[in-house]
Formats: C-alpha cells, structure tokens, sequence
C-alpha cells in the first residue's frame, strides 16, 4: 500500500488532534453539566430535609449521603429517579409525618414530574417556586395544615392532570390563572377556606372529569362554563355560600356520573329538562341537591336517569307529591326527599325500589297509611317518615326489613298497637315512635331484645298503658343510651331491673301514673345525666344515694315524694337542672345545694319546706332560674343573694319571710323576674329596682311595705295587682294608691286623713274580698307563667314543634329571614303574640348540631344588652331549634355594604356600633362566669335591634375557656376567612386574643368599608398591611367615604384640624388616627401583641367622650 504524499499527512493529523480535543471538551462540559445538575438535585432535597423536623426519622435513615456516589440520592426512600440522566423525576412521601414546612428549592428540581406529600403534617404557605416545576404532571399535597392563598404560579404548570390541595387551610381566592392548565385530569380544593367566586373560565381542559371545591366559603353563582367540560364525570360543590340559579347546561353532561351542589344558597326551580331523552346525563349514579332554596316540583326529567343510585333533594324549597315514577328508577338505594313541602300520600309504587337502603321522607305534610308494599325494601337500612300526617295502624311490615338500623316514624298519627314483628330486626339501632296516638301494653319490648345494638329507644307522647315489664326492660340492649317513654299512660312502679341498663344516660319517664318509690338501684346508674320523673303519683323519700349519680338534669316534680332533700345531692357537681316542686318535702333546705357550682335551674316550689334561706348563695355563680315559693320558709332575705348576677328569675312567693329587701339586690343585673309576694316583708320600696335593666316582671303584693311607691324601670308598667295589699304604700294615684302626704303641713295631714283614711280603709277591704273570692285557693301554688314580659314567660315554658310549624306558617318562605350552613332562620309569632327568630338547625349536619349545643351552652346564661337573648328551644330527636329576640334591623355586613340599605355614616355611629360589640366581648372574656370565646366575630354576627343597639349574635362554634389562656378549636368547625387569627387558623387554637384579632379586624372594616376577602387584597396583601401603609400620615386615604362625606364628621374633623393646628404636640385626624391604630393593636400577628378586650372598651369610651366632646365644642362655636 503506497504511502500519502507528506504534505497530507501533517494536515491530517492535525485534524484527528482537534477532533479529539474537541470531544473530550464536550464530553468534559457534558459531565461538569451533569454534575451541576446532579448537585442541584442534591441541594433541594436537602433543603427540603433541613424544613422538616422528621419526629421519626424517615428521612435522617432513609436519606443518607454517599460521598462516593453523587446520585445516591436515587435510591433514597420516596425518590425516584431517570434512568439515564439520573434526575430526579418523583418524590413521594405520603402519610409519612414530616412536621415542617415545603422548602421552596423543590422547585429546583426541573425533572420532577410527581410530587406527592399527603398527609405529610406540613404547615406554611405553598412555595411559588413550585410553579417552576414545567415537567410536573402530579402535585398531591392533600391533608395538610398549609395556609395562605394557592400561589398563582401554580398556572404555569402547563402539564399539570393531577392537582390535590384539599383538606388544608388554604384561604383566599381561587386564582384565575389555573386556567392556563389545558392538561388538568383531577383537581380537589376541597375542605379549605377559600372565597371569592369560582373563576369563570378556571376549566379550560378538555380532560378535566374530576372537581371537587367542598367546604369551602366560594361564593356568587356556577359558572355556565362547567356545563361545557363534556368529559366530566364528578362534580362536588357542596358546603359553600353558592347562590344563583343551577345553569341548563349541567343536565346536559354525558358523561357526569356525580353530582354534589348539597348546602349551598342555590335558588330557582331545578332546571332538568323534562321528557325521557336518554342523552340526558345517561351516566348519573348520584345526585345531591339538599339544603338549597330550590323551588318549583321534582322535575319529572330525573325519570330518565336509569342509573341513577342516590338521589337526595331534601330542605329545599320544592313542592310537590312524592313522584310514582321514581319507581322506574330500579338502581336507587338512596331516596331523600325531606324537609320540602311534600304532600299527598306515599306511592305504594315505591315498594318496587328493591335495591333502595335510605328512605327519607320526613318533616312534609304526608298523610294516609304507609303504603304495606314498603315491606319489599328487604335490603332498608334507614327509615325515616317522622313529622308528617300519615295514619293508620302501626306498619307491621317493617319486620321485613331485617338489615333495618333506623326507624323513625315519630310526629305522625299512627294508631293501634306495636306488632311483635320487630323480633325480626336484630340491627336496629335507633327507634323513634313516639308522638303518635298508639296504644296498648309494652309487650313489645320483648321483641326488642333481639336488637343487641339498640342505642336509643323513644315512644314518648302515646298511649301506652300498664306496667313496664321488668324482664322486658332489661334484657334491652346493654347499649343502650336513651330511653323515652314520657307522657303515656303507664302504671305500676319502675322496675329495679332498669339497672342492668348500665350505659343509660337518659331516663325519660314524665308525664304518666306511675306509682312507688325509686328504685335504689336506679340512682346508683354511673353513666345517668338525665332523669326525668316528673308528673307522676311517685311517692316516698328521695333516696340518699342521690349524690353518686353524674347527672346534670333531675326532673322529679309534681310527685308525692316526702321527707327531707337529701343532703348528698350538694355531691352533683355537674348538676345544672334540679326541679322538685309540687311535692310533699319537707325539712330545711340543705345547706350543701350550694355547692352546686353549674347549677342553672333551681325549682323547690309548692312544698312544705321551712327553715331560712341558706344564708351564703355566692357559690351558685351560674343560676339562671330560682323558685322556691310556697313553702313555709322564715327569716329575711340573703345578701348573698346579690353575688348571683346571671340570675334571671327568682320567686320567693308565698312564704313568711320578713325584714326588709336587702340592697344587695341592686346587683342582680340579670334579673328579669322578681317576685315576692305573699310574705311578711317590711320597709319602702328599694329604689334601685326601677333601674335594673332587664327588669320586666316585679310583684311584691300582700307584704307590709309602706312609703314611695318608686318610679321609672319597672314601675312604668306595673300593674296595681304587683303592688296591693301593702296598706302603707303611697304614690301613684294611677294605680289607685293615695298620693304621699307632705310631712311638712301635719294639720293639713290631719284633717285630710278624718275624711280619706275611712274610705281607702272601705275601698282596700272591698278589693281584698274580691281577690279572695277571684283567686281562692289558687294563692298558694301561684303559675309563675303569670309575668307580664311575655318573652320571659316563653323561656320558661315547652314550646312545641307543633308550635313552631304555626308560628312559621309550616316555614314559610316568606318568613324566612336567612339561610345558613347549619340551618335556616325564620321569622315567628308564637302562640302567646310573641315575634321571634327561629333558627331551625340541620339535624342531618353533625356540626349543626354540635352548634346547637354550643349556642345554647353560651346563651341561656349570658345576660348583657349588646348579647343576644336565646329565648328558649325546641328539641327532639328529629328537630332543633333555637328561640331568639328579633333583631329587626339586619346585621352590621348589611349596613355596611348592601347598597339597599342605608349606610351606618357617621364616625360617631361607628364608634358606638364597635363600642356595644366590645363590650359586649369585655362581657364574655372578662366579666362572665365562665370565659366564652366566640371564635366567629364579624359583622354578619352583629345584628340591629329597634333601637340599633347592636347584639353580637352566632355563638354556634363558641368555646369555653376553663381557667387557661388557650383552647383547642376542632379544625371541622372553622371561623370565617379574613376574620380568623393566624393562631387560630394554622394550629386551631382559640383563645381570648384571638377573638381580640377579629374584632381588630371588623374594627378596621368598619372604618374603611372594605371586607377583609375585598379582591383588591391579593399578592400577599391584606387589609390590616393596606391600612398600616397609610398610618399615621394617609389614614384619609383608607377610610370610608361614606365617613368622610358625613356632614356631621366632617364639620367635626375640619374643626379639630383648626383648632390644633397652633399645637406642635397634636396630629391631625387624632380620631381617624386612634381608631385605626386600636384597630392595628388588636389585629397584630402575634397574641402577646393584643389588647385585651376590657382595655379595647376603655380606649373606645375615651374616643368617643373626645369626639363628643370636640362635637359640642364645634356646635357651640
């Protein structure tokens, strides 16, 4: 082979040199390349490691470094790598328990297209930087406590299909850039506190099949643009404020399969096109639309979803009958249609629903039999058809349903006996039958015995009659909790084997002819609370062995029980309702029934009980209500009696106490009611009574008090019945009581009394015989029901279901003053005349009725002006509902930004307005005899009376504070967002500063008439940062015009600005300045950095005397 010329071999190897150089270079930039990126991996996962405190060391053993290894990070635990590019593409950790933050260099990681941190315990804000993530298909960072809003960043994850943030503490808007993501698969917001609208056109993706947004605070109306997602498959909206109507194009979703729009403010009719076209929504297995305000009929198109599961429309609005061709629905297993204006009968064609497990039918105007054909629902878990009109005899059928574990037909018009078929249904765990007109023996217990689960029994308000059997009564359930059986017609003596029920916590047998003595037995039941044998021919002692129950209610009035009042009852610690009236006790009260710290209602009237009052009551620091009259009690009246200042109602009555009404008793702030007539009480009138606020009721007949008759308060309105029979009062001719002689013309008095003495004398005997001959023997055992405050006497008296469905005109919707999540709000007028407010709870929401116990917990206690008054309740086992004052004039949040209603202007109004609320909150933090933390303050639960007195109202998630700075909040029950400490968000702790927080922040709002969820708060600005941007110099610009255009405010301002414009010490706007700073202080990021609220009221009192002060100055100007 011929050798090259030498001229071409030099070129040539000069060229395989370069060559090669110029590979080793790239290959050497190639490896430095991957190594940076290698590196960068590394740094961000460490980052992320050092954000989390990793209690169980997850990471410290499963994230170990190799030094000799750069990329060992791919074999860590929840890592996952490229094969080839050794980058990291996945991190996955769920249910692990981190602890920490996300650390924002996970945005680093460019590869990653799967992150997944559920239920890691992570808190903080979502890092931006995740939004740099281009390659991320999957971010799951469910069940979490991660606060602040969701960053907008997050649209640029343009690959996106997989989006879980639910279940955390998310707040503010949902951002319109999540449009951006045209891949999106599955997107859950749901359980957080987001507001604001759903964006109009958030749902771009034409893959989109899953949206859940649940329990959150989103508010105005569906977008029509969910209509058009044509491969969507779930929908759950429910638990928000949504309003508006439902748009068309939802029903008309091929491929939607699930369907939640339950708990929302949704109005109209129900717009599902009629006809049976089977292109609409021919894939739906559920549809819940409950606890709406829908109007209109059952829309009969619904009979062409053949695979429709569960259907529930239950509180709405909707009337109608029960429809017969759900009947052709042959996969429901679910059927809710309470709580609408149902009427008609039950279609004996629903027994074709074989496959149905739910049935719910209540709270209607259903009437006729229930139809036997039911008796084919073999596979029936849940029957509910109480609280309507339906009749006939009892349906023996139900003993067909062998899997049933709820029956409830109470409230209705069923007669005839209960059938031994019951034997049958061995999972029942719930049986209401009461409130019926059913009749006969309680045979039927026996069949019971079968039910081993049985929790709670209720046939209260029939017709039962003879004994209670003994064997029957307990070879009950073990497990049973409550037991109704009140207002029959039972005999005989309660059985001893009522004992062997040992997890019975409610006893309810009033109101029937039971006889004999309690069991010792009974009272010895550990787990008792409530014990009602009130109403009864029960006789003998009350057993000493009283003390060792638990209970917090004992009803035993209107008895034959004799003796003495045992003096272990003083060992019921918990005990809050003691009623013995209308018995035969006798013997002193004892001494220890004033240990009874939670004691809210005392009733030992109509007995023969003697001695003195105890003479130290301070220890009752929580009685609300107090009657002991007509006994045979002696001495004078304890001072003591001033130390109890949420009392409400005392009667004293008919007995022969003497002396003089003490002063102490001008510190019974609370009271509403005092009446001590009929005793041998001496000296004037107290003055002071005409100045307790809430004293609305006051009779002190037949004693021997003389001079003034008082006037003002109470004694505008009194009757001459509350005064007569003291001859020797004098003053108020109007009542018929002789003008008060001058003591200075004695001559004058003489001559007047020779012709005035003998005719009052005749006059006084003549109405002293017609009382007698009026009242009769009626004096001794007085109706305490007689008071003239009409709305004290209803919070003393059973208000019925019954009661409330005419009051409301059957719920009426044109009484329907709002709608809430937990219930709605009607507008009332009781029997006697009274208008109230009627806050009718969700009995299907647990938090409904969690919130009813709270409310009225905090309520029934607390007496201040600027509190709203719970009037009394009505509650069964189907039905709450709270009695409230009708506050006439809306709420502030209607004051302030409904365009309808007049606007609250002036600074001075203002300042009241937050003046009564905080004082009202000085009340419940300071001065209650038990801390109360409202948890929910905000406008809307401030609301006008006649007068605008403000009443802070909602105590529905309120928390008791017991001797400590902090209490935990359940996170299932949330404050409001914008209005929530940060505290109290991230961790769910709520204490008395946390309360301070949202007063700081409504006192902000009050002031610039911006909502703290205003859309111009975004990018990490709030209201309180907004305001404290133009503190002190700018405040001008921040507040409400509405303030600032006030005639009166701002002549006042302008004055003030003239008259320290000489000063060098003052600024201008000094109020504008004080309120604002208040507002500031109280709304601080960190607790120890409030106000307490007691300090709140002084400064705001300080602000408005100055400002009071500067108005006068101005107009004498």
């Amino acid at each position: 082979m011929a050798l090259p010329p030498c001229h071409c071999i030099i070129p040539f190897f000069f060229l395989t040199l370069a060559t090669t150089v110029l590979l080793t270079a790239v290959v050497t930039a190639a490896e430095e390349d991957h190594r940076s990126n290698v590196d960068t991996d590394l740094a961000a996962l460490l980052a992320f490691k050092a954000h989390v405190s990793d209690p169980l060391g997850v990471l410290r053993d499963g994230w170990r470094e190799d030094n000799n290894n750069s990329s060992s990070f791919c074999q860590w635990i929840g890592v996952s790598c490229s094969r080839r590019r050794q980058r990291v593409t996945a991190l996955v950790l769920p249910d692990t328990p981190l602890h920490g933050s996300i650390a924002p260099h996970l945005g680093n990681l460019s590869f990653l297209s799967v992150l997944n941190l559920t239920n890691t315990s992570l808190t903080g804000n979502i890092p931006s930087e995740l939004g740099k993530l281009a390659r991320l298909r999957y971010l799951d960072l469910w069940s979490n406590t991660l606060s602040g809003s969701i960053p907008p960043s997050i649209g640029n994850l343009t690959r996106l299909g997989y989006l879980y943030l639910g279940v955390n503490h998310l707040s503010g808007q949902i951002p319109p850039e999540l449009q951006k993501l045209h891949n999106l698969m599955h997107i859950n917001l749901g359980v957080n506190y987001l507001s604001g609208p759903i964006p109009d056109q958030m749902f771009n993706s034409s893959t989109i099949s899953f949206i859940n947004l649940r329990n959150n605070s989103l508010s105005g109306p569906i977008p029509d643009a969910i209509g058009s997602l044509r491969m969507l498959q779930t929908l759950v909206l429910t638990n928000n404020q949504l309003s508006g109507s439902l748009p068309q194009t939802i029903f008309n979703m091929s491929r939607l399969e699930v369907l939640y729009l339950g708990s929302n403010n949704l109005s109209g009719s129900i717009p599902f096109p009629a006809g049976n076209q089977s292109f609409i929504l021919p894939m739906i297995h559920e549809i819940a639309l409950a606890h709406n305000r829908f109007t209109g009929r059952i829309p009969p198109g619904f009979a062409a979803c053949r695979k429709l599961r569960a259907l529930d429309l239950g509180g709405n609005l909707l009337v109608d009958h029960v429809p017969e061709w759900l009947a052709g629905l042959s996969q429901l297993n679910y059927l809710a249609l309470a709580g609408n204006d149902l009427t008609g009968s039950i279609p004996a064609i629903i027994g074709n629903l074989t496959m149905l497990t739910v049935l719910h039918l209540s709270f209607s105007k259903l009437h006729g039999t229930i139809p036997i054909q039911l008796g084919k629902l073999t596979k029936l878990t849940v029957l509910l058809l109480q609280l309507n009109q339906l009749t006939g005899p009892f349906p023996a059928f139900v003993g067909n349903m062998t899997q049933l574990s709820t029956l409830s037909l109470g409230g209705n018009l069923l007669t005839g006996t209960v059938p031994n078929t019951l034997a049958n249904l061995r999972s029942l765990n719930r049986v209401n039958i009461g409130e019926n007109h059913l009749q006969g023996k309680l045979d039927f217990l026996a069949s019971l015995s079968n039910s081993r689960q049985l929790q709670v029994l209720a046939m209260s308000s029939n017709s039962f009659s003879g004994t209670i059997p003994a064997s029957s009564l307990a070879n009950l359930s073990s497990s049973l909790v409550s037991f109704y059986a009140g207002d029959n017609n039972l005999t005989g003596s309660i059985p001893a084997t009522i004992s062997n029920l040992t997890n019975l916590n409610l006893i309810d047998l009033s109101r029937n002819q039971l006889s004999g003595r309690i069991p010792d037995s009974l009272v010895l039941m550990e787990n008792l609370q409530v014990l009602d044998l009130s109403v009864n021919s029960m006789f003998g002692p009350i057993p000493a062995q009283i003390g060792t129950l638990k209970s917090l209610y004992i009803y035993l009035s209107g008895n034959k029980f004799s003796g003495s009042i045992p003096n272990g009852v003083g060992n019921l610690s918990k005990l809050q309702y003691l009623s013995l009236s209308d018995n035969w006790l006798s013997s002193a009260i004892p001494g220890s029934i004033v240990n009874l710290s939670n004691l809210l209602i005392l009733n030992l009237s109509h007995n023969n009980l003697t001695g003195a009052l105890p003479s130290d009551l301070s220890p009752l620091k929580a009685i609300d209500f107090i009657d002991i009259s007509a006994n045979n009690l002696v001495g004078s009246l304890p001072t003591s009696f001033g130390q109890l200042q949420q009392l409400s109602y005392l009667n004293l009555s008919h007995n022969t106490l003497s002396d003089s009404i003490p002063n102490a008793f001008k510190d019974l702030i609370s009271l509403g009611t005092l009446d001590l007539s009929h005793n041998n009480l001496s000296g004037d009138i107290p003055n002071y009574l005409g100045n307790i606020t809430y004293l609305t009721s006051l009779n002190l007949s037949f004693n021997i008090l003389h001079g003034q008759i008082p006037s003002g308060g109470v004694f505008q309105n009194i009757s001459m019945w509350s005064l007569i029979g003291n001859a020797g009062l004098c003053g108020a001719p109007r009542l018929g009581f002789s003008p008060c002689l001058d003591n200075s013309h004695p001559a004058s008095k003489k001559h007047l009394l020779k012709f005035v003495l003998p005719a009052a004398i005749v006059a006084f005997g003549a109405i002293v015989a017609l009382l007698y001959l009026m009242v009769g023997k009626k004096m001794k055992k007085p109706d305490f029901t007689t008071s003239s405050d009409i709305a004290d006497v209803i919070s003393h008296r059973l208000v019925s279901y019954q009661e409330i469905v005419r009051a409301t005109e059957n719920f009426n919707e044109e009484n329907l003053l709002g709608v809430g999540s937990f219930g709605k709000v009607f507008k009332g007028r009781l029997d006697d005349g009274l208008l109230v407010a009627i806050k009718v709870l969700n009995t299907q929401v647990e938090q409904a009725m969690r919130t009813f116990d709270a409310e009225c917990h905090v309520l029934r206690m607390a007496r201040h002006r600027n509190l709203i008054k719970i009037l009394n309740t009505c509650s069964n086992l189907d039905f709450r509902a709270l009695l409230l004052q009708l506050m006439p004039n809306g709420s502030l949040e209607s004051f302030l930004h409904t365009e309808s209603r007049p606007c609250v202007g002036s600074f001075l109004k203002r300042t009241e307005i937050m003046l009564d609320v905080s004082m009202a909150m000085e009340y419940l933090h300071h001065e209650h005899y038990e801390v109360v933390v409202h948890c929910d303050l905000k406008p809307s639960n401030v609301l006008f009376d006649e007068d605008m007195t403000a009443h802070v109202a909602d105590f529905g998630i309120a928390k008791l504070l017991l001797g400590e700075d902090n209490t935990t909040v359940s996170a299932s029950m949330p404050g409001t967002i914008g209005y929530m400490a940060p505290e109290y968000a991230h961790l769910g702790k709520a204490s008395r500063k946390s309360d301070v927080f949202s007063f700081g922040i409504m006192l902000l709002e009050v002031f610039t008439g911006k909502r703290p969820t205003d859309p111009m708060f975004i990018e990490g600005l709030s209201l309180r940062q907004w305001v404290s941007q133009s503190f002190p110099e700018n405040l001008t610009d921040v507040t409400d015009e509405d303030v600032l255009q006030d005639e009166e405010t701002h002549l006042c301002f302008d004055h003030q600005n003239n008259s320290l414009r000489s000063s060098s010490t003052s600024r201008s706007n000094s109020f504008l300045t004080s309120i604002f700073e208040l507002g500031l202080l109280c709304s601080s990021e960190l607790p120890e950095q409030r106000m307490a609220m007691n300090d709140v009221v002084t400064k705001l009192k300080h602000i408005k005397k100055d400002y009071s002060a500067s108005l006068l100055a101005m107009r004498q100007h």
